[in-house]
């Protein structure tokens, strides 16, 4: 039997559309899967306390990471004025459960009210165990003492990241005010809390060890 021009049309059409659900159902994973995430848990300083969100870390990271080829987007989850116990109490609700990387840049409230180093360092394992057995990545964000501090505090408070970062074997990254710490042009008024230049500091050298982090994941 001959056949029509529009029965060969018809065929044809069908052909294509089977063609193209078949490209779209390959492709369908991919798709679905979006940007990976990452969240931010931290203090003041990470949920960018002085500055508007624009210019606040989650979003120069997520910029800065964008910029360096890993794009992401970042969640903050930083609540002024935290303790590593205060982070303790809601990691479990703060960090949701689609994040691919969690970094942990808590312990700077810790220092301010001189708590003692032992329980900062059991805290924050705490943190880093229940974040692992949820199958959460996990990027450890140090910080330095000030020397002015007391040098056996000092010396105590920074053997705490490594010693965590350690005993879990997640990756650190030393001090997250690597750069912008102490230096009167990069920080707000108050001496501790990074303005807008020195957050975009902080992002660009935090991410790398987050693209690194995020690439053991994939």
């Amino acid at each position: 039997m001959a056949t029509t021009p529009d029965l060969f049309l018809t065929r044809r059409g069908l052909i294509v559309a089977g063609l193209a659900a078949g490209a779209l159902s390959a492709a369908g994973p991919a798709l679905a899967k979006g940007p990976r995430i990452v969240t931010i848990l931290g203090d003041s300083i990470t949920a960018g306390l002085g500055l508007p969100a624009a210019q606040a870390l989650p979003a120069r990271l997520e910029a800065a990471l964008a910029k360096a080829g890993a794009p992401a987007r970042v969640r903050g989850a930083g609540v002024s004025g935290d303790t590593s116990a205060a982070g303790l109490a809601r990691v479990d609700f703060s960090v949701q459960a689609d994040t691919d990387l969690c970094i942990v840049a808590l312990g700077g409230n810790d220092l301010l009210q001189g708590l003692e180093p032992r329980t900062t360092q059991a805290n924050l394992d705490r943190i880093v165990k229940r974040l692992k057995a949820r199958r959460i990545g996990v990027l450890l964000a140090g910080m330095r003492a000030p020397a002015a501090i007391g040098q056996g505090y000092a010396k105590d408070f920074d053997a705490v990241f490594p010693a965590v970062a350690r005993q879990e074997r997640v990756p650190l990254y030393p001090n997250l005010l690597d750069g912008v710490g102490q230096i009167i042009n990069l920080n707000q008024r108050d001496g501790i809390h990074p303005n807008a230049k020195g957050v975009d500091i902080i992002a660009g050298r935090l991410a790398p060890a987050v693209a690194r982090a995020l690439k053991a994941r994939a």
